[in-house]
């Protein structure tokens, strides 16, 4: 037999069905797993932007009830608690990002996501957050409600 006349490898059905199950395989176990690592390694914390903003005017808003505003480039959540104090807090979720919503009937925030619901204070009650929202300071500046960064001590 001559170097001319050596059989090359062809391709059978079989190679090529092995191919495609193969690679069927590979494909729907990183759809299950691209999830699974999301889930469990959160978003890194982003910048809010600047660090005062008007977030409402007094009035705007009933007792026991939130508004969601723009603080920067991210969400904030305003609070008018039952007891006329006003709360600020971002609306971030801090497990993946979604927005938060204040529930009145329960006096939480609650993250419709994945059902994280944390205190008035910003501290996760309960759910898949893992760590509490941040809490902005409230000033009345005529009849505006602004909204600041909290300034570290």
């Amino acid at each position: 037999m001559c170097a001319d006349q050596i059989p090359q490898p062809q391709t059978t059905r079989r190679r090529a069905i092995g191919i495609f199950l193969g690679g069927g395989l590979l494909a729907s176990l990183a759809s299950f797993l691209y999830p699974v690592l999301r889930f469990l390694v959160p978003p890194p914390v982003v910048d809010l932007g600047g660090d005062e903003v008007i977030a409402a005017k007094i009035g705007d808003l009933k007792p026991n009830s939130g508004e969601i505003f723009r603080f920067g480039s991210r969400p904030g959540l305003l609070i008018l608690q039952s007891d006329g104090a006003y709360r600020a807090l971002s609306a971030t979720c801090t497990h993946l990002g979604c927005t938060v919503q204040y529930r009145p009937d329960l006096r939480e925030i609650w993250c419709p996501c994945h059902n994280g619901i944390y205190n008035l204070n910003g501290g996760n009650v309960s759910g898949p957050p893992p760590r509490p929202l941040d809490v902005f300071d409230v000033h009345l500046r005529g009849d505006e409600i602004v909204v600041s960064r909290k300034r570290e001590a």
